[in-house]
């Protein structure tokens, strides 16, 4: 199993409360936010993790030298020396990948998905290119929604209203290793618009798995302040 942990955002949001480091660096209960995803990826059975990495790089570089002894996968590093967009970072992290497909977190959203599951979900569909892991959402605004087929295919991306109920993008994927995913696309732009939403659809190849895991995305002020609550989420 190999993962990508995007970890080179700029972390303009949260500028007025964390400063200075890449934003999966931002302190949480005395340890990087980074720290908790490397630890959540040591319950499977992970053999590398490849960090695509730009902004400040140097801060993870310099961390995953002191740390990397604790965790039992081996790192790599895709590295942006100019923005490329998600999409065209996680193109180049895909470039590091040595097997069929790999498993792509954010790297400032934590989402307790059964990694094992979403694999298998994405091997039980002959015709899948890319899983998503799906949250169930009540109350919201700040995000679109996903809507599924009865095949779990993904139908439609929604745009963000406020919603009583419904089902948003995690950010966990797991995709194909296969360059005509990105096949024509220019060296920058979003994985989002340019892939997930051209491959949704009755007859696409983008499917979807519904995991009701604990879930924060750090990448607002007010979200980050309640980012200790991981601690005890690691804990169980």
């Amino acid at each position: 199993m190999e993962v990508i942990v995007l970890a080179g955002g700029l972390g303009t949001r949260l500028r007025s409360v964390v400063s200075e480091v890449p934003k999966c660096m931002a302190p949480v209960a005395g340890k990087p936010f980074l720290w908790y995803l490397l630890k959540y990826l040591t319950r499977f059975d992970v053999s590398r993790v490849v960090l695509s990495v730009g902004y400040l790089r140097e801060v993870i570089f310099k961390w995953i030298d002191e740390v990397k002894e604790e965790f039992p996968f081996e790192f790599d590093y895709a590295v942006e020396e100019t923005p490329l967009g998600t999409g065209g970072g996680i193109r180049l992290a895909m470039s590091k990948i040595h097997g069929s497909e790999a498993i792509v977190l954010n790297g400032d959203t934590f989402f307790d998905v059964d990694l094992d599951a979403l694999v298998g979900a994405h091997h039980s569909q002959p015709w899948a290119d890319i899983t998503l892991a799906l949250k169930p959402m009540r109350d919201f605004d700040r995000y679109g929604t996903v809507e599924l087929g009865i095949d779990g295919r993904i139908v439609r991306f929604n745009e963000k209203r406020p919603c009583r109920k419904g089902v948003i993008n995690g950010g966990v994927y797991v995709l194909k290793n296969n360059d005509s995913l990105f096949a024509g696309l220019p060296q920058k732009f979003s994985f989002e618009t340019e892939v997930l939403q051209v491959r949704c659809g009755a007859t696409g190849t983008l499917y979807g798995q519904v995991q009701d895991g604990y879930f924060i995305d750090i990448g607002v002020p007010e979200d980050y302040r309640k980012a200790e609550e991981i601690v005890g989420v690691m804990k169980k």
